[in-house]
C-alpha cells in the first residue's frame, strides 16, 4: 500500500500557512483603510455597527456611570451639610443680634420715657437700674444700683414711665431696697382719677393690689385708674399706681372687694427714677393777740 493513500481525510486537512493568512489579512486591511480614507466605503458599515454596539455600550458603562454619580452625590452632600450647618450659625448670631438690637431699642425707648418723666415731675429724681430681685419669698422687694453714697435714704418714692414701682425702705452705701407697691405691708393714699374719690390702695403680695375700705355703693367702676394722691407726703400727687379690674360688691360685707393691677412694670423693668424726697412747707406762726403777756411762773415763797 502506498503513501498516497494513507492521506489525511477532508475534516483534518489544514488550509493554507498561517504565513500566508497573515499576508492575506494585512492586505486586505490596508485596503479597507486606503478605500475608506478616500472613498467613504465604510462609513455606512461604521454607523450600522456603532448602532447595534450602542446599547452595549451603555449597558457597560451604567456602572462606572453609578460610581461617578454616588462619588458625586455624596459629596454635594457633605458640602450640602457643611454649608446648612455654617448657614445655621449665621442665623443664630443673626438671631442674637436681633434679639439684642430690640432689647437696646426697647432700653433706649423706656430711657426716654423716663427723661420725660423726669422733666414733668415737680421734684428732682434720679435715674437707678434694678441689680436683681431679693431672696425673701415672702416680700416684694428689687435692689437698685445706687445708695447712701449717692444721696438716696429710706422713704425716697420708686417710679418708672408709667406709674409708681414702689418705695426704699433699706439703703445701703452702694445699693438700695425697693419695697414694691404690690407688697403685702405696702399701703398708698390714692384717689380715683375719674372723680377724685379718695382711698387706699394695698398690695396683695402676688403682683396684684386692692382697695381698701370703701363702701358696697362706692362710685368705682372696672378700668377705673388710681393715681397717688399725695396726702403720705411721699408720693407726689397724681402719679399712675393701678387700674382696677374686677368689682365685688357684696351687700354681707361692709366694704366692697376691688381688685387692682399696677400699671407700672414693676416685675419687667429695668431703669427706674428715684424722687427725691417731698419738702413740707413751714407753717406759718400763730398771730399773737395784742395785750396778752406769756404766763409767768409763781416765784416760789417761803
Amino acid at each position: 500500500m502506498s503513501v498516497a493513500g494513507h492521506a489525511p481525510p477532508p475534516f483534518f486537512k489544514r488550509g493554507p500557512a498561517p504565513l500566508a493568512r497573515l499576508a492575506f489579512f494585512v492586505t486586505l486591511a490596508l485596503l479597507l483603510l486606503v478605500a475608506d480614507l478616500r472613498f467613504r466605503t465604510l462609513e455606512v458599515a461604521r454607523m450600522a455597527v456603532a448602532t447595534v454596539l450602542w446599547p452595549l455600550q451603555k449597558a457597560v458603562l451604567l456602572p462606572v456611570e453609578g460610581a461617578g454619580e454616588a462619588g458625586n452625590y455624596f459629596s454635594n452632600l457633605s458640602s450640602l451639610q457643611l454649608e446648612n450647618a455654617e448657614l445655621r450659625k449665621r442665623q443664630l448670631a443673626q438671631a442674637n443680634l436681633l434679639l439684642r438690637q430690640t432689647h437696646l431699642e426697647d432700653e433706649n425707648r423706656r430711657l426716654r420715657a423716663l427723661l420725660i418723666m423726669q422733666e414733668r415731675l415737680d421734684a428732682p429724681a434720679r435715674a437707678a437700674e434694678i441689680l436683681y430681685a431679693a431672696r425673701d419669698p415672702f416680700s416684694r422687694r428689687i435692689i437698685i444700683d445706687h445708695g447712701l453714697t449717692h444721696g438716696l435714704e429710706n422713704g425716697q418714692a420708686v417710679i418708672d414711665e408709667l406709674g409708681v414701682v414702689g418705695q426704699i425702705t433699706r439703703a445701703f452705701p452702694l445699693t438700695s431696697e425697693v419695697t414694691l407697691l404690690t407688697d403685702k405691708n405696702q399701703l398708698i393714699p390714692v384717689q380715683v382719677a375719674r372723680n377724685g374719690l379718695r382711698a387706699v390702695v394695698a398690695g396683695a403680695g402676688s403682683g396684684a393690689m386692692e382697695l381698701k375700705f370703701l363702701p358696697a355703693n362706692a362710685d368705682v367702676l372696672p378700668g377705673d385708674t388710681l393715681v397717688t394722691s399725695g396726702l403720705d407726703g411721699i408720693y407726689l400727687p397724681g402719679l399712675p399706681v393701678a387700674k382696677v379690674i374686677s368689682i365685688d360688691r357684696n351687700s354681707s360685707f361692709s366694704f366692697a372687694r376691688i381688685e387692682c393691677e399696677p400699671l407700672a412694670g414693676v416685675e419687667r423693668h429695668g431703669q427706674v427714677l428715684v424722687l427725691g424726697k417731698r419738702i413740707a412747707p413751714e407753717l406759718p406762726e400763730e398771730p399773737k393777740e395784742p395785750g396778752k403777756k406769756p404766763a409767768r411762773g409763781r416765784k416760789a415763797t417761803k
